[in-house]
Formats: structure tokens, C-alpha cells, sequence
């Protein structure tokens, strides 16, 4: 709980000097949007954001692919972190006023954290060590081990349903963006603003869709239809506090 807090509200993260995820070269071979300079290099500085290559992520792996109970606080961390990281070097929030970025962050965390847990690939068996995880450091109820083993559920289902798209670096930059700039938050000093940012960054996502995957009509709906299931996730209080 003490490590959200302070990622969150300090933004204090772990030095970083990489790029990173499965798919980062996708704009980085020249320009796929076809005429739309504005959005491609809106998209390329989304992605050049991401402060972890996925090698780090891959160190909390066991040479047989499992990850151990020790590791799976670090890679929670490291997730956590770099949602954080990488909403403070993309374009237009660090503009923002110091109180709006937080209220952005402190509504969308939870969601740019599943993002990225679909983005590194989290494995299948990583839900019952998270599980395993949580009940040895805070016992609980029989009634609470139940519910807390469904958030466990929910939570693996939407990465699921994630990685069953294929997401490639680019979209999920854009839906990390879509997912942050938004109006929802609380006390924001200027609503419209962000809203034109969570537009703008919709928009990248609709013409880079378009260009990369013009045989895939109905992509871009898909896309959008994941965000609101995540705040499923979000809404689980006992599952985050236990881990972070």
C-alpha cells in the first residue's frame, strides 16, 4: 500500500534509459500511418516512454519459466513503477499542473498496471503464486480467501483477453494514453483539456489501426470495449492493497 502511495504521488521510480515491450519497433522503422505525421510521431513518443525493456521484466523468471513467490513483489513493483515512469515522460503531462497529474494517475494506476501486466506477457501460472503470495502475507478469513481468489480470477481474465488480441506496442501505448487522460478524475482544473487529450490519443490509435490492420474492420472496436472491463479490476481493493 506504502509503495503505490508513494509511486503515485512522488512519482519516485527506479532510473530508467530504455524503450521496451513485445513490438517496440512497430513506428520505429519509418512512418506506417501513411501521410498522418502528427499522430505517427504522436504514437512514437508514447512508446519511447516505456522505461523497461522486456528483459527486465524477464529477470523475475526462473530458468524453467515460473516465477517464484520472492519475485512476484518485484515484478508488481516494476510494473507499478513504470505505469508511473512512463506517464511522466510522454507528451502533454508533464505540462499539466502538478495536482491534475496526480489526480490522473491516482484514478488510472490500477488500470495502466493490468496494461502492463498483459503487455510483459504475464504468465498463466502467475495468478495461484500471486494468490499463494497474498494468503501467507496477510492471513485471512475463509469468506475473504474465497472473494480474494475471484479478484485473483478477474484480474487474470482481463490480461487474458488482452494478450488474446495480440496488442502490439503501439496499441497499447494508446490505450495507456486513453486510459489516463481521463475526465473522470476528481478536482481537475481544466476537464476540457483532458478531454482533448484523451481524444487525441484516440484518434492515434483509430488511424494507426486503420493503416497497420485494414483487414481487421472491427479491431479498433475490440480495443476500445477492453478499457471499461478493467476498472473491474480497479475496484478491488483487498487484491491491490495486498500486493502493493
Amino acid at each position: 500500500m506504502g509503495m503505490r502511495r508513494e509511486a503515485v504521488q512522488r512519482g519516485r521510480v527506479p532510473p530508467t534509459q530504455h524503450p521496451g515491450f513485445p513490438g517496440q519497433m512497430a513506428l520505429t522503422n519509418g512512418d506506417p500511418l501513411n501521410g498522418h505525421t502528427y499522430l505517427s510521431s504522436f504514437i512514437s513518443m508514447l512508446i519511447r516512454a516505456e522505461p523497461y525493456p522486456t528483459s527486465r521484466y524477464g529477470q523475475c523468471m526462473q530458468p524453467n519459466n515460473i516465477m517464484g513467490i520472492e519475485n512476484i513483489c518485484e515484478l508488481a513493483a516494476r510494473l507499478l513503477f513504470s505505469a508511473v515512469e512512463w506517464a511522466r515522460n510522454i507528451p502533454f503531462f508533464p505540462d499539466l499542473q502538478v495536482a491534475d497529474q496526480v489526480a490522473l494517475l491516482r484514478l488510472s494506476w490500477s488500470e495502466l498496471f493490468v496494461l502492463n501486466a498483459a503487455q510483459c506477457s504475464m504468465p498463466l501460472h502467475v495468478a495461484p503464486l500471486l494468490a499463494a503470495a497474498g494468503l501467507h502475507a496477510s492471513p485471512m478469513a475463509a469468506d475473504r480467501v474465497v472473494a480474494f481468489m475471484d479478484h485473483i480470477r478477474i484480474f487474470q481474465e482481463q490480461v487474458e483477453k488482452l494478450k488474446a488480441l495480440h496488442v502490439d506496442s503501439a496499441e497499447y501505448s494508446c490505450l495507456k494514453a486513453i486510459v489516463l487522460f481521463s475526465s473522470d478524475a476528481c478536482g481537475l482544473s481544466d476537464v476540457a483539456h483532458i478531454e482533448g487529450l484523451q481524444e487525441k490519443s484516440q484518434c492515434a490509435l483509430e488511424e494507426y489501426v486503420r493503416s497497420q490492420y485494414p483487414n481487421q474492420p472491427t479491431r479498433f472496436g475490440k480495443l476500445l470495449l477492453r478499457l471499461p472491463s478493467l476498472r473491474t479490476v480497479s475496484a478491488q481493493n483487498n487484491f491491490w492493497e495486498i500486493y502493493l
